[in-house]
């Protein structure tokens, strides 16, 4: 079938870049990734994945927040000056924590 319509849709430059580089090594453009994507779902009666919120233990969502914090410069990050420095702490949290 000819193709005669368009879409014109809106993405940051990085991620237009990004699948440009993800999408070529299969040998697609973005226009192929997204005519694939508009007939699985015709296909499924639907979107072709499943849409969920991700659900993420305690710990994760900790550190996730611990991350975005540091990121936000809310707190101030550790630094080291040698792996065998990040080494002894580790060690002794481990040591804290399971002895």
């Amino acid at each position: 079938m000819a193709k005669t319509a368009s879409i014109n849709i809106r993405v940051e430059p990085e991620v237009k870049s990004t699948v440009d580089g993800i999408f070529s090594h299969f040998g697609l453009t973005v226009a192929d990734a997204v005519n694939i994507f508009l007939h699985k779902s015709m296909i499924v009666g639907g979107l072709p994945f499943d849409i969920t919120l991700p659900k993420y233990n305690e710990e994760t969502l900790a550190a996730m927040k611990e991350a975005r914090d540091i990121a936000s410069g809310k707190i101030q990050s550790k630094g080291y000056n040698s792996v065998t420095e990040l080494n002894a702490e580790l060690d002794a949290e481990y040591d804290a924590e399971y002895a």
